[in-house]
């Protein structure tokens, strides 16, 4: 029977070329806006590559301090001394990494300044993130523990600051501070990893940093396996209630939790950080109906251009039915020509997504955006347009299989 549905799909398509390079072109568009979105989506929550070990990976990035007054309320990144006596002590986890969310610093050559974003990051951090080293080497512990003035820049930043020449062994002054370049990455654009400049912690100007129970760092924590993780997240939020801030007779009571990339998005998103709840699911289900919002102005759309198609169609159906055709066969041909239609767009929406992506990755409209259509992305197209198919064919096929075969062979329908 599908064959049949299939046979009869392509002799409609080919009869009325005219109308199926419309129908397509209204696909092609919503899929493709449809489907650049998912794979955004997907690289900010479920990146791979740098932060490939995501689906083992916990980050705390704020601690919420409340005290008995209302007021005395507030959201702050933490201090290294809180992730040090706190975090890295943790037992069954494989690494713990403090490090400090981008800053901006002016580097200076002759009369030429530039602004770079700036991490200060301990060895860990490059243990658990997998960069993809172009030239040189990485930071290491003994780097940390010397405290030697050495640096990691991207590529793009090599590239601006020393052209064609080689960027490892130059050294530059950032912030007023003098760092001998070590190795140079690949361009990044993920949470936990983007950066112009990544130094050692030891390269603070003080060490002031070592004993602030709040500031400007953020922690990653690699559980041995993804089953660890709500362990994990239950042990990081008993911790927090043994938390004690530099003001406990003001703050009195502490809450940070461990969170997946999701959670982080959602409770920045939502304001969700004095709660246990980050609201993942509710920010998912606004993406969703978002995007379902999206589909349904152009499947109304399809919707009316398919009705269109219903006194051109009258004879044809006038006749299936005179020879004992069901509502429901009719229904289920119509429905089917629809939905092959739409992932014919779907597969030509992903091959414009992938152009369109190439640009926005060219245009550096986000700077060092690398963005991948993979099979999860593919899959999720499909669906897309499979859903589009149904929403914007069960109408009309519905309508067209209760026309009245006498008036329908008249072309009165």
């Amino acid at each position: 029977m599908l064959r049949n549905y299939l046979l009869t799909a392509w002799k409609v398509f080919m009869r009325r070329k005219l109308f199926t390079a419309i129908n397509l072109a209204c696909i092609v568009l919503t899929l493709v806006v449809l489907m650049v979105i998912t794979a955004l989506l997907e690289t900010a929550f479920f990146p791979s590559g740098v932060e490939g070990k995501s689906a083992r990976m916990l980050q705390v990035y704020g601690i919420r301090s409340e005290g008995p007054n209302r007021n005395a309320m507030r959201t702050t990144l933490m201090g290294y001394k809180s992730i040090d006596k706190y975090l890295k002590p943790m037992k069954g986890v494989e690494r713990v990494s403090a490090f400090t969310v981008p800053a901006s610093v002016s580097v200076y050559q002759g009369d030429r300044v530039s602004e770079l974003d700036v991490r200060r990051v301990d060895a860990d951090y490059w243990k658990i993130l997998d960069f993809r080293l172009l030239g040189g080497r990485l930071p290491n512990a003994d780097d940390e523990r010397s405290g030697r003035m050495v640096a990691v820049i991207n590529a793009s930043t090599a590239r601006r600051l020393f052209g064609t020449s080689g960027a490892v062994g130059q050294a530059i002054t950032a912030g007023g501070q003098q760092f001998q370049i070590i190795g140079v990455v690949e361009d990044v654009l993920q949470m936990n990893a983007y950066a112009d400049m990544w130094a050692p912690l030891s390269t603070f100007p003080s060490s002031d940093y070592q004993n602030e129970i709040t500031g400007n760092f953020a922690a990653m924590l690699l559980a041995r396996d993804p089953g660890d993780l709500p362990r994990i997240q239950r042990e990081v939020e008993r911790i927090a209630k043994t938390f004690v801030t530099e003001d406990p007779h003001t703050y009195a009571t502490t809450m940070f939790w461990a969170d997946s990339k999701l959670d982080v998005f959602a409770r920045a998103l939502l304001s969700n950080q004095g709660q246990a709840d980050s609201g993942a699911r509710t920010l998912l289900t606004m993406i969703g109906g978002g995007m379902l919002v999206f589909m349904l102005l152009p499947a109304l759309n399809l919707v009316n251009l398919n009705m269109g198609r219903i006194l051109e169609r009258s004879a044809e159906i006038g006749v299936r039915k005179a020879f004992g055709a069901t509502s429901l066969q009719l229904v289920g041909q119509l429905v089917v020509e629809n939905v092959l239609l739409c992932l014919v767009g779907g597969l030509f929406g992903l091959a414009c997504a992938r152009v369109a992506l190439w640009w926005l990755e060219a245009s550096q409209l986000i700077p060092y955006l690398e963005v991948h259509l993979n099979a999860s992305v593919f899959a999720c197209g499909m669906l897309l347009a499979f859903v589009f198919g149904l929403l914007s064919g069960v109408i009309p096929a519905w309508k067209m299989s209760r026309l009245d075969p006498v008036h329908a062979l008249k072309g009165t329908a």
